[in-house]
């Protein structure tokens, strides 16, 4: 089973991107973020079309999380993040899919920091581990997927001097994704590619696609009831580089089946 995290950076706007990368690879389970519509502009029927049921939790302009799925509907148990400090945003989707528990999920960016929204990203953050510390306790095979906004190591990031300022990178938000990925998760990029260079988004500017000039922010995190599973996990680096693209690619992991 493929499960994938994607941060469409406008659904409707990147909607033939989408619907490109969905028939050319068909993964099984998918985690979009920054839909940037509300509820009633989601692209049900296009999805519906291309062989995915769906659930989402939409927002005007920014924002907006959804979950696909060719493998049955996704069971919601979730919408909205339990604690979080500023519900009106659209930023967490749970659902019960093929006997595995996935969480979708759209951290807050934080920048410019200092000041609130760096406040609310960790704040965020916090309700986050709260959430996660009851999927692990509950034993469930559960995956954490999203665009976490956070850069864990020097590693993950092209030119680690060049964000020392930027919340993705800052030291109290890498901490906050080390104590999550503590309570037992598995960063599963980093389990099967431990020293590898793998980026997920390059930002449309100063040609940094091109120069490979990126980012590793969207990830997905195994809890120890599905972490045996694990089988591959990669990018689709080149569906950055199509035409009118988002600036994040596809993440994604394969499981085994039971």
């Amino acid at each position: 089973m493929r499960i994938a995290t994607y941060n469409v950076n406008g659904v409707n706007g990147r909607l033939p991107v989408l619907l490109r990368w969905l028939a050319e690879t068909a993964p099984d389970i998918v985690c979009l973020q920054e839909l940037k519509a509300p509820d009633e502009r989601f692209p049900a029927e296009a999805i519906a079309a291309a062989g995915y049921q769906a659930i989402w939790h939409g927002q005007p302009r920014w924002n907006g999380v959804a979950m696909l799925s060719r493998v049955g509907a996704p069971v919601e148990t979730r919408r909205g993040l339990p604690g979080d400090p500023d519900p009106s945003q659209s930023r967490y989707i749970e659902a019960a899919v093929a006997g595995v528990l996935v969480a979708g999920l759209y951290l807050p960016n934080g920048n410019p920091q200092p000041g609130p929204r760096f406040d609310y990203k960790l704040a965020w953050f916090e309700a986050l581990a709260g959430h996660a510390r009851s999927l692990i306790d509950s034993g469930l095979p559960v995956v954490l997927a999203g665009d976490f906004n956070v850069v864990p190591t020097p590693r993950d990031v092209y030119k680690p001097e060049r964000w020392q300022e930027d919340a993705l990178f800052a030291p109290e938000v890498r901490a906050a994704f080390a104590r999550l990925v503590d309570q037992g998760w598995s960063d599963a990029i980093r389990t099967l590619h431990p020293d590898a260079t793998i980026y997920t988004f390059w930002d449309y500017f100063r040609d940094a696609y091109a120069r490979d000039a990126g980012l590793r922010i969207d990830h997905l995190l195994l809890s120890p009831a599905l972490a045996g599973r694990l089988r591959a996990a990669g990018v689709d680096r080149d569906v950055r580089g199509w035409d009118k693209s988002s600036d994040h690619a596809p993440t994604w992991i394969e499981l085994a089946e039971h």
